[in-house]
Order: structure tokens, then sequence, then C-alpha cells
């Protein structure tokens, strides 16, 4: 006798013997009990959970010999031919090979007999999206009104294909994928029953392959035993399937989670060797690391969860030293990967950089945690760096300001706690002059010490131009009798107040200034050795010292040097709170 498979072998014969549909069975056994039985149904969903199975059931129920139960019998007759499909009066078309219209007003014939020896004349048509328009249309007024002795049931896998005037005159059954608890229930059961000895994690790497599906559990199955026979070792089970090992990813997890690099690349190393799919490997530990991720985002995952016992306790404990927010950026890097390795050369090495970018992935801090640190840093720097650095400025002693204009005296920072220290050098700030309009009167001239720096605000508030050209020079004779003023040889500054209007403004504007009528003399510096500096490179120098001042100080602080501390960091750049302000 040829070998029967076990898909065949072990088909479902009650609904109590279906497998993850429960909902279907009880309603099917309910409306047999009630006599409230449709004369269509449709069910609908997935390969291999089922379908054409609870099909046969229901013509057995509604057709065994010992009267209309919601169990058959199995061992009268009329169940034993429908079981073996010799029943004449219970009819399984395939729907994909008979589209035509043709094929369904045969079938409209056919309907008008009455059973040659059973109750109900049953018509399954499987795959019935398969049909034609005009079979589907053939078939509407035959489906609303059926004689009292026909029964209709058809099987889908895509109900969305099958017109809506179909599906109103049906009674629709959705059949779930089953889970995989339920499926390695089932098959335990089964190689209980054929006396074979396969462990549980062996039949769960088999059920996954399943899918979902039943039917392609026990194809797999088959597989297994035809390869290891009666003795079924889980090594054998991986190889034969070619799926990656449930430890190889516990390891890869560990590993980042560790934060070691080296376990994780020879965890890659093992997957080349072992001949996985890179592609594949990443999308199991892409699975992987969602399943951890429920576990520790709900309180009680396993029904989001395909995993069995021993699975569950590994996935429980990994997850459950890893914060939430580091799983999911885990995963966020682990779908970009996947996704780059369909168009990479280089498999193995996106899947070693991946692994190692996890492994060194910095951990989140939680907003909570950061404002705690902002609280502790507040109250050990007291009113804050602001307060405290603008206690900290003070006029310099015996200094001469250098700027005409009117704001406060310029003012220097000192390091706090140093009591008693010398003053610093005054840290002048940039002159201050008011543009006048063009054609205005210059402002009356203001004396702060440096007739040099006095001079070019004055002529700034003159005239803006012929300032701004001033301040590139450097003063080399400044009395009352001479102004003497050097420039970079070939400069654009010397070149332009060597013109005619302009050199007579300057001449005015000193005269003006002076009270008298200096000699103006511009003189070009080859390469500028020895002359004093111009403005702008003062302003530049006290610039850099400030800034250099305000580190010292920053750096020095109690609030700044404990923020440092907590959060790791480096100063990056000061501001003055004069700065600060203006912005």
């Amino acid at each position: 006798m040829s070998y029967l498979v076990l898909a065949r072998k072990w088909r479902p014969q009650t609904f109590s013997d279906l497998t993850g549909q429960g909902h279907v069975s009880q309603t099917l056994k309910n409306a047999i009990d009630s006599g409230r039985i449709a004369h269509a149904f449709l069910f609908t969903g997935a390969r291999g959970v089922g379908k054409t199975s609870s099909a046969r059931i229901l013509a057995k129920a509604l057709n065994c010999e010992r009267g209309m139960s919601p169990e058959p019998c199995n061992q009268c007759p009329a169940c034993l031919e429908i079981t073996a499909g010799t029943a004449v009066d219970v009819l399984e078309i395939d729907g994909a090979s008979n589209t035509g219209v043709d094929d369904i007003r045969e079938l409209r014939e056919n309907v008008k007999y009455l059973p040659s020896r059973l109750r109900y004349k049953v018509f399954i048509i499987d795959e019935v999206h398969m049909l034609s328009t005009s079979a589907f249309n053939a078939l509407l007024k035959t489906l609303e009104e059926p004689p009292p002795h026909v029964k209709f049931i058809f099987a889908t896998t895509e109900p969305h294909k099958v017109p809506i005037t179909i599906l109103s005159r049906c009674q629709r059954f959705d059949f779930k994928r089953i889970p995989l608890g339920q499926v390695v229930e089932r098959l335990r059961y089964i190689v209980d029953q054929e006396r074979i000895t396969i462990s549980d994690e062996a039949l769960t790497v088999v059920a996954r392959k399943g899918d979902g599906s039943m039917r392609d559990s026990l194809s797999v199955l088959d597989q297994v035993l035809a390869f290891c026979g009666d003795q079924v070792r889980d090594e054998e089970v991986a190889t034969l399937l070619g799926v990656v090992d449930r430890r190889l990813l516990l390891e890869a997890s560990a590993a980042v989670f560790a934060r070691d690099t080296a376990s994780a690349l020879g965890v890659a190393a093992k997957v080349d060797g072992y001949g996985y799919s890179m592609r594949q490997f990443c999308g199991e530990l892409i699975d992987h690391f969602r399943n951890m991720t429920i576990v520790a985002a709900v309180t009680d995952p396993r029904d989001l969860l395909d995993l069995s016992e021993a699975e569950f306790a590994a996935l429980r404990e990994q997850a459950g030293a890893v914060p939430l927010a580091d799983l999911q950026r885990h995963l966020t890097i682990l779908l970009r990967a996947e996704g780059e390795m369909a168009h990479s050369s280089y498999p193995r090495l996106l899947l070693e950089l991946t692994l190692i970018k996890m492994a060194t992935l910095a951990p989140v801090v939680p907003v909570d945690e950061l404002l705690e640190r902002l609280k502790k840093i507040e109250s050990v720097g007291g009113g804050g760096v602001a307060a405290d650095a603008r206690a900290q400025w003070r006029p310099a002693a015996g200094a001469s300001p250098t700027a005409p204009a009117a704001p406060p005296p310029e003012q220097r920072l000192a390091s706090p706690g140093r009591e008693g220290a010398a003053p610093a050098r005054p840290v002048p700030e940039a002159p201050v002059a008011s543009v006048a309009t063009r054609g205005a009167a210059a402002p009356g001239p203001r004396r702060t010490g440096d007739d040099w720096a006095d001079f070019v605000a004055f002529a700034k508030g003159a005239k803006v131009r012929l300032g701004s050209l001033l301040e590139h020079g450097s003063p080399l004779v400044v009395t009352a009798e001479r102004l003497e003023i050097g420039f970079p040889e070939g400069s654009f500054a010397l070149t332009s107040l060597k013109d005619r209007d302009s050199l007579a403004s300057l001449k005015e504007l000193a005269a003006r200034f002076f009270g008298t009528e200096p000699v103006v003399a511009l003189k070009p510096l080859a390469g500028g050795g020895g002359a004093p500096p111009n403005l702008l490179e003062k302003k530049k120098a006290e610039s850099a010292r400030r800034e250099a001042d305000l580190r010292q100080v920053a750096a020095s602080h109690p609030a700044v040097s404990a923020a440092l501390d907590v959060f790791g960091g480096t100063i990056a750049e000061v501001v003055s709170l004069e700065q600060k302000e203006k912005v």
C-alpha cells in the first residue's frame, strides 16, 4: 500500500479535531443543533487552516445516517463515503479548473435533481474566487433560491476577489492562522501516535516553518521524518530546514546587550560558517528583537507571541535587563540594515557593521533622570552661573577707559573664590559712536586720554567711511602739530585716503578735533615692522583676552563643573552676559 502523508492521514474528521478554529466549529455545531442551517457558506482564510476539512465535516454532519448531529459518527456508509471522496451527492469542484459559464450551467442542471441516497446534495467549490464573471452571474439566481435539498459551501483564500453579489448570499466564516502553541500541541499528539521521538524545540521549529498552517506544518514534519527517521535530533532539524538556531539569536542579543563587539562579530562568523543567508538571519534577528520589545512593553504578552515556554522564559530574562527605548533603537537599526541588504554586495560586512553599531550604541538617559540631574546642578550652583558671573564683574582699578561713548565703564570678570586678588588689566570694548547722517554736523570731540582712539571715534561720527578706513591705520605720530598715520603698503585704506577729497576731509576733521591745523601725513609701511597696532588689532586682542577670562571663570564655576561631571561634556562656547542681552 502506498504511503499516506501525515496531512491526509491526520486530516480532521470532526469539529472537535479542528485546531485553532473554535469560533467556526462552535457556530456550525450550534446551527446544526438549532436547525438554522444556511443554504450557502463561504469559508475564507489562509492556506492549510481547515477550510476544506470543515466543508467535508459539515457535509458529513448534514448527511450522517444516524441523524443530523454536530459531530458525525464517521462509521456509517454516508460518513465513510464522504471521507473517502466517493459520495455521489457530495461534489467537490475545483474553481480554478472549472471557471467557465458552461461548467456553472452544468452545475445548475444538476441542482434540480434530488440526492441519490443522502439527505442533502452538497456542492463544495474550492478556490471559488477563480470563477469568471460570467460564471458568477450564472450562479447568482441558483445561489439565492436553491432547492431545499441543496447546500453550497465555497472556500477561498482571496475573498476580496469574490463579487459582492455572491458574498451577500452566503454566510461567511473567516478562518484564522493557527497559533504556534496550538500547532505544536497538535504535532505532539500526532508524533506520539506515530511513536516518533522528537523534542518540543524541534516541533516548535517545524511549526514556525509552517507559518500558521497546519497542513504546511505536517508537510514539513513529513520531510523531517524522511530525513531523520523515528529518532529526530534538534541539530538535524535546523540543518534540514535551513532555519536559524534560536540559540544563535540569543547569543547575538546577549553580545549586543553586554557591549561585547568581539562576541557579536563571532556570531556573524558562525552565521557565515553555517551557510545561513545573512538577510534571513537579519530577518530572524528582527523578529527576535520584536519579541523582546513586546515582552518589555506588555505585562502579559503570551497572546501576542508565537513562542514556546522555554523561548518565552529566555526572552523575558534578557528583555528584563534592557530599557524599552534601547530595544526600540536596536530594532530600528536592524530594520534599516535589512532593507540595505537587499541591494548590497557585501551582506556579511553590513551585518557586522550593524552588530557593532548596536553593541556600541550609547544608552538613552530618561527625561525624568535628566530633570533630576538638572535639579542637583541648580542646588549646587545656588543662583546659577549667570547670577554669579554678573556679580563677579568689577571695574578695573586704575584703568583709564578707552571708549568715548556713554555706556558704563568696562568691567572685568574675576575668578570666584579669589579674595584680594590683584586686579587684572581692563578689557576695553570697541568704541561705540553714533553714526551721523551724511552732511550733518559732527558731534563735538570727547576726550578719554587716548588721542588716536578719540580722533578715530570723532572721525567715524562725522564720516563713517573715513573713520572705518582710519581703523586700519597705525598711529605713528599723534600731536596737535603733526598727525602721521601708517598703513600697509598698497592697502585699500591707504589708496582711498590718498584721494584728494578724502585727504581734504581728513585734514578738516583733524583741525576741528585738535583745534589747530596739524600736518597730516600718510606713510606706507613695508611689512608692518615696528609700527604700533591699529584699532582693529587692539579690538581683536582684547576680545581674545576677554574670551579667555570668561572661559576660565566658567570652567571654575561650581555649577558648570557639576554639569560637566554629570553629563560628561566639555565647554564648547562661552558668551558674555552683555552679548547675550544684546542678542
